[in-house]
C-alpha cells in the first residue's frame, strides 16, 4: 500500500506508508497530515537522506490524533526531499560535535562541557559516554549502517529506535534490569541511556578468563524466563508494537542462519527450515542478542543491554543464541570445561518454560555453527576449534538430541 501525501500541492514531498494495513486503508487518510507533519518536522530538525522507520507505539504516542491501530513503517525517500536538508549527519564519536548538539538541543547547559569517551566493542553502533558536570552519567548509542566486520553487512540504522522501544518495555517488565531511557533522535539515529554506575564489568570478560559464577548463571537463566513470561501475559499489548521483523531478519537471520546455509550446504536444509518455522513462530517478546556481552556485571546482578533486534517471535532462538556461548566457551576454554557445561546446565534449568525445548536444540546447534561460518563468528576460536565445532554441530543436526541436557552433553563428546 503506499499513500504520498503534499505531493498534489507542488511541494515535491512524499511519504511512502507501507504496512499490514490492507483492510484499514479506510482509516489511513484520517492520520495523513498528522504523518505528513511529523515527517517534514523530522527532515527540517536534521533528518538525513536515509529512509527511516516509525514503530507502532511511537506512532501511537506522537500522533495521537491518527486511530490506527496496526504496525507500520513509514519511509520518507531521499529523492523526495533532496535538497531540503543539507546538513552533514551527525557523529557521536566527533567530542566537538556532540557537545554542540548536546548544547543546541538543551540536554545540557549552554556553557556544560561534559565529557566525552568513545566506548569500544560494537560493531553495530557507535557508543560512547557522556559524563556531565553534575556527575551524571549517559551512554549514547548511534546505529552504523555498514556494521563493522569483515564481510558486508548492512542494516538500516533506523533499527535505533526500536532499541529504545526495547529500552523502555525491557524496564517495565523487568525494573532495574537494564538502563534507564532518556531520549533519542531520529534524524541522526541515536539513543540517550543512563549510564550503569561503576563499578561493573563485562559478563562475556569475566567468563572469557574462567570465572563462571553459578548464581549470575541462574540469574542469566531467570531473567529471560521472566521477559518471555511478562511478555506473554502482555500480548495484547506487545504484539503490535514489535511484529516487525525486519531488524531481526537482516541481523540475524540472514546473516547467521541464512549465510551459513550458502556456506556451509550440507547445513542448507536444516537451516532454511528452521528460518521458514522461526518467522511462522510468534508467541512472545524475543530479545534477540541475549549473550554474555550484552550483559554488565554490577554487584551481583546482571545489566542487560542492546535491544535493537527485538521483536515478536520464538522464545527458542534466545535460548539457543544464549546457549552456544556457554559450549563454544566449554570448547575454547578447556581448563574451565566443567564449568561452562555446569553453567549451560544450569542456565536452562533457570529458563523455567521448558515446552519451546525441541526448537531450541535446533537453534542452539544453527548458532553453534553460526559462530563458525557465518557472518560474526566468534573472535576467540581458533582455526582448529572452528573446524571441530562445525563437524560437531553438523553431526548433531544429523541426529538430533532428544534434548537439551543431552545436547550438551552430546555437543561436548564429539570435541
Amino acid at each position: 500500500m503506499k499513500l504520498t501525501v503534499g505531493g498534489e500541492r507542488g511541494d515535491g514531498f512524499g511519504v511512502v506508508i507501507d504496512g499490514q494495513a490492507a483492510n484499514q486503508a479506510e482509516r489511513l487518510p484520517a492520520g495523513a497530515q498528522a504523518f505528513e507533519r511529523q515527517a517534514k518536522s523530522r527532515v527540517a530538525a536534521g533528518q538525513s537522506g536515509e529512509e527511516f522507520c516509525f514503530a507502532y507505539q511511537e506512532i501511537l504516542v506522537q500522533l495521537a490524533e491518527t486511530s490506527i491501530h496496526f504496525g507500520l513503517k513509514i519511509f520518507v525517500r531521499r529523492s523526495q526531499y533532496q535538497g531540503m536538508n543539507n546538513a552533514p549527519p551527525l557523529n557521536i564519536e566527533n567530542a566537538a560535535e556532540l557537545v554542540g548538539y548536546l548544547r543546541g538541543h538543551g540536554h545540557v547547559g549552554k556553557d556544560e562541557n561534559p565529557r566525552i569517551t568513545i566506548l569500544a566493542g560494537g560493531v553495530s553502533n557507535r557508543t560512547v559516554l557522556v559524563e556531565r558536570e553534575n556527575g551524571a552519567g549517559w551512554v549514547l548509542k548511534q546505529a552504523l549502517e555498514k556494521l563493522r566486520v569483515a564481510a558486508d553487512w548492512f542494516s538500516s540504522p533506523a533499527r535505533i529506535h526500536r532499541e529504545a522501544l526495547g529500552l523502555r518495555w525491557i524496564g517495565e517488565l523487568t525494573p532495574g534490569a537494564t538502563p534507564r531511557f532518556l531520549f533519542e533522535d531520529h534524524g541522526a539515529h541515536f539513543l540517550a541511556m543512563e549510564a550503569v554506575p561503576r563499578p561493573h564489568e563485562n559478563w562475556k570478560s569475566i567468563l572469557l578468563r574462567g570465572d563462571v559464577a553459578g548464581d549470575l548463571v541462574a540469574q542469566f537463566g531467570r531473567l529471560l524466563g521472566t521477559i518471555h513470561r511478562g511478555a506473554k501475559g502482555r500480548r495484547d499489548e506487545l504484539e503490535p508494537v514489535f511484529r516487525d521483523v525486519s531488524f531481526f531478519e537482516s541481523l540475524r537471520l540472514e546473516p547467521y542462519y541464512a549465510y551459513t546455509a550458502a556456506q556451509t550446504k550440507e547445513a542448507e536444509p536444516f537451516l532454511l527450515a528452521l528460518i521458514a518455522e522461526t518467522l511462522a513462530t510468534r508467541s512472545t517478546l524475543v530479545h534477540g542478542d541475549f549473550s554474555p556481552k550484552n550483559i554488565l556485571a554490577r554487584n551481583g546482578r546482571l545489566i542487560l543491554l542492546d535491544h535493537e533486534v527485538i521483536h515478536w517471535g520464538d522464545p527458542a532462538f534466545d535460548l539457543g543464541f544464549a546457549l552456544t556461548h556457554f559450549l563454544s566457551k566449554a570448547h575454547h576454554l578447556r581448563e574451565h570445561r566443567e564449568r561452562f557445561v555446569a553453567a549451560a546446565h544450569g542456565f536452562w534449568k533457570n529458563y523455567d518454560d521448558k515446552s519451546c525445548e525441541e526448537r531450541a536444540v535446533r537453534h542452539t546447534l544453527a548458532c553453534l555453527l553460526a559462530r563458525v561460518d557465518g557472518r560474526s563468528p566468534l573472535e576467540y576460536l581458533d582455526a582448529d576449534e572452528r573446524r571441530r565445532q562445525r563437524a560437531a554441530a553438523l553431526a548433531l543436526m544429523s541426529a538430533l538430541p532428544g534434548g537439551m541436557d543431552d545436547l550438551i552433553e552430546k555437543f561436548i563428546a564429539c570435541l
